[in-house]
C-alpha cells in the first residue's frame, strides 16, 4: 500500500529528519539509507519498521545536521611537547640566542596536538533515531489508513455488484438445466429414432446429465467467499495476503461457473463476475 509520513528531531546536537515512503509489494521490502558515519542505527530503524509494517516496498530517508555538533577533541602530547621545549632551551644556551618560543609556536610543531572525532554513543543515537522514524510512522500509517477506507469502499461496491450477478446466476439455472435437459433429450431421441427406448431410463440418464450442469454448489461458495471476503475489510489486521487467496478461490468458482453454463445469457454473467474479480484482484495488491 502507498503511502508517506515525514517527522524531526534531535539527537544531541544532531538535527534529524526522517522521510518514510512506500509503494506496492506483495511483500515487504525496507530499505533504510542513512548516512555513512551513522550507519550503525540502521538495524534497529529497519526493525521498527518491520513490527509496524507487514507489506510493500519501504524506503526510509534519514538527513542528519551536524552544523552545530561539538564533536571534535583536541588533544596535547605533553611528552612530545617537553621534548621540543627542552631542545629549545638547549639551542638557547648552546648559541646564546634569544628564547622566543610561546604556546602558539610549540603548538604548531609536528604532533604535539592531535584532533580526532569524538566517539559516538551508537546506542543513544539509534534511540533517538527511532524515536523520529516512529513519529514518521504515525504520519505513514494515518495515510495508508485513510487509503484503505476508500479501498474498502470501492472493494465493497463490487462485491455488491458481484453478488447481483451471482443471483442473476442462480435464477437463470433452472432454466439452463431444463433447456439443456430437453436439448439432450431430443438428441438421443434423433440418434435412437430406429430402436425402442426405454423411456424411464431416459429420463434418468438426461436428468443426472442435466444436473451435471447444475451450479447450485458454485452458487453457494460464492456467496460464502464474498461474506469472508466482507468480514475481513471490517478487521484490523493486515489481510492483504489472505484477499489474494480468496480472489484465487472467488476466480475458480466463477470459471466452474463458467464451464457448467451452457447458454449465452449464462456466459454473459459469468463475464461480468470474472471483470469484477479482476478489478478486486488489481485492487488488493493495495492492501496490507
Amino acid at each position: 500500500m502507498t503511502g508517506y509520513g515525514s517527522a524531526k528531531g534531535v539527537s544531541g546536537k544532531l538535527d534529524v529528519s526522517i522521510d518514510v515512503k512506500s509503494v506496492n509489494n506483495r511483500y515487504l521490502d525496507c530499505s533504510v539509507r542513512l548516512p555513512r558515519a551513522y550507519i550503525s542505527a540502521e538495524e534497529p530503524m529497519r526493525a521498527l519498521v518491520q513490527s509496524r509494517v507487514s507489506r510493500g516496498k519501504v524506503d526510509v530517508y534519514v538527513s542528519i545536521d551536524s552544523s552545530r555538533a561539538d564533536d571534535f577533541e583536541i588533544s596535547v602530547n605533553k611528552a612530545l611537547a617537553e621534548a621540543y621545549l627542552n631542545a629549545l632551551n638547549e639551542l638557547t644556551e648552546s648559541f646564546s640566542v634569544v628564547n622566543d618560543i610561546s604556546a602558539a609556536r610549540l603548538a604548531a610543531y609536528p604532533d604535539v596536538l592531535g584532533v580526532k572525532k569524538k566517539e559516538m554513543d551508537a546506542d543513544a543515537l539509534a534511540k533517538d533515531l527511532c524515536a523520529v522514524l516512529s513519529d514518521a510512522l504515525d504520519g505513514f500509517e494515518l495515510m495508508r489508513v485513510r487509503e484503505g477506507e476508500r479501498l474498502a469502499e470501492d472493494i465493497s461496491r463490487r462485491l455488491d455488484e458481484i453478488e447481483r450477478l451471482v443471483s442473476a446466476a442462480e435464477i437463470r439455472s433452472p432454466k439452463t438445466v431444463e433447456e439443456y435437459r430437453q436439448r439432450l433429450e431430443q438428441r438421443i431421441r434423433d440418434m435412437l429414432s430406429s430402436v425402442q427406448i426405454d423411456e424411464a431410463r431416459l429420463l434418468t440418464e438426461t436428468a443426472i446429465f442435466a444436473d451435471r450442469i447444475a451450479v447450485n454448489e458454485e452458487i453457494v461458495r460464492l456467496r460464502s467467499h464474498i461474506s469472508q471476503f466482507r468480514t475481513m475489510l471490517k478487521g484490523d489486521e493486515p489481510i492483504g495476503r489472505k484477499l489474494d487467496f480468496l480472489v484465487q478461490e472467488l476466480n475458480r468458482e466463477a470459471n466452474t461457473l463458467g464451464s457448467k453454463g451452457n447458454d449465452t445469457e449464462m456466459a454473459r454473467i459469468v463475464v461480468d463476475i470474472k471483470a469484477e474479480i479482476e478489478k478486486i484482484r488489481e485492487q488488493i495488491q493495495n492492501i496490507e
